[in-house]
């Protein structure tokens, strides 16, 4: 791929795609004397390398900017609004609650329904809540140092599970270094990180009798995808259970794939599971599912603010609302079903065989990427089984110039460690733009 041609396409996309967005520059102009980068979290001006937009509103797969501009969103959010802009059942469940009240730090009927249907979904019997799946983790893995009466946590490379000081460790080096800055030194001290994929580093790990749990995902998403090889998951959890740690698996990601997520797809038996993003259609939250025996325990070291002894280190003010169970109930009842799935996973298929067709048509050495409902552009036709693979074959500036010729013709992209993913309310026809969209950018650069 000639680099001159990719650098020239990225300043004449940047530049259209400033000029076309006035109203946006001059909101991002006045917000900086009030936000750090001009936005109320870094990560929207970190995320990408363009000026951020500022959102008027969306409706369904599609959201527009101030500037009149309108998207399909094949980003949602990073997979936080899957379920799309607007969803009538859970607005109006939203509606109702709040107008009833959000939140009284005491349980409403809600939370009994939504934890009945995710035990249904992931086999998992009870369930607790927060307010994002990184505060999910880290209640996940104080669980699992109750239960063990260790503090280690071993974890997968390229894996993500939060901005939490556990697992934000550097795997690029042989000791763990900090992901970064704000946190202490020694921060990585009790956290081991190992290939994924590779079950002998794991089980060498786990037999030093160190580790309170292993924390993994079904298929790492924040590197592209790199999907676990047969029997790896299975090791895993006879590996865990013959050293006795705990596996949780991280389903942010990953529950939007597939019903019940890839644990129920794949036929997977983690300890403890961890959803967020979509489950309440946008409200935020978190959950953390187990089984009978961690429920006893944590009810055997209740928190009592009057007591003497210490209890399990969980909750939140607003963790568990009635605002937050209403949300999840409309969402799960009406948007996530698995008739709902089938549709997303059909289109998943049509993107992930309309890019290896863009790429076969191009004579490109390249290779597609697809995961039920989630897609990719793979620059090379390695396929990845670790996370450091993934990582040396992406190419930022690559994934950046499709990113912007393609917000420039209606279609917004997902971030460079991601991919495209297909949302609850898409329909062919989204397909269909962002494959055209796609074959003129790879026609730019040829």
């Amino acid at each position: 791929m000639n680099t001159q041609k990719i650098t020239e396409l990225l300043a004449r996309e940047n530049a259209r795609f400033s000029q076309s967005r006035p109203r946006s520059a001059e909101l991002l102009e006045r917000a900086t004397a009030s936000m750090p980068s001009g936005v109320p979290m870094a990560w929207m001006r970190g995320l990408t390398h363009n000026m951020p937009i500022y959102v008027d509103g969306g409706k369904g797969a599609v959201f527009a900017d101030v500037d009149g501009n309108q998207y399909v969103d094949f980003n949602q959010g990073d997979m936080s609004s899957t379920t799309g802009y607007g969803t009538p059942e859970v607005t109006q469940a939203i509606a109702d609650r709040m107008a009833r009240g959000g939140q009284f730090v005491l349980p409403g009927e809600d939370s009994i329904w939504v934890s009945e249907e995710l035990g249904r979904r992931f086999g998992l019997s009870h369930w607790q809540y927060t307010l994002s799946a990184s505060a999910a983790n880290t209640e996940a893995i104080r669980l699992a140092r109750l239960a063990t009466g260790r503090e280690g946590v071993l974890m997968f490379d390229g894996s993500y599970h939060g901005h939490i000081g556990e697992t934000l460790v550097d795997y690029s080096h042989e000791t763990p270094q900090s992901y970064a800055l704000g946190l202490p030194r020694d921060h990585g001290r009790n956290t081991k990180v190992v290939p994924f994929n590779n079950l002998e580093a794991a089980e060498a790990e786990l037999a030093k009798g160190n580790s309170a749990c292993v924390m993994a995902e079904p298929a790492l998403s924040n590197v592209g995808l790199v999907v676990a090889q047969d029997g790896f998951f299975q090791g895993l959890r006879e590996a865990c259970d013959r050293h006795g740690a705990l596996l949780i698996i991280d389903e942010t990601h990953t529950h939007m794939f597939a019903f019940g997520g890839l644990v129920r797809h794949w036929g997977l038996k983690p300890h403890v599971v961890v959803v967020g993003k979509n489950v309440a259609g946008g409200v935020p939250i978190g959950a953390y599912g187990f089984g009978e025996d961690l429920a006893e325990l944590m009810n055997a070291n209740l928190f009592d603010h009057a007591g003497d002894e210490p209890g399990f280190a969980s909750g939140g003010t607003l963790y568990g609302s009635h605002l937050s169970m209403a949300a999840a109930r409309a969402t799960l009842e009406h948007v996530l079903t698995e008739e709902a799935y089938a549709h997303i996973g059909r289109l998943g298929a049509r993107l992930g065989g309309g890019i290896q067709d863009i790429i076969d048509r191009a004579g490109l050495p390249w290779r597609a990427q697809h995961l039920e409902s989630r897609a990719g552009w793979l620059y090379g036709t390695e396929v990845p089984v670790s996370g450091v693979d993934a990582v040396r074959l992406m190419n930022v500036d690559l994934s950046d110039s499709r990113r912007i010729y393609m917000a420039n013709r209606g279609i917004w992209e997902a971030i460079v460690t991601a991919g495209p993913a297909v949302s609850f309310p898409m329909v062919d026809a989204d397909i269909d733009l962002y494959l055209e969209v796609a074959e003129g950018w790879i026609k730019e650069l040829l």
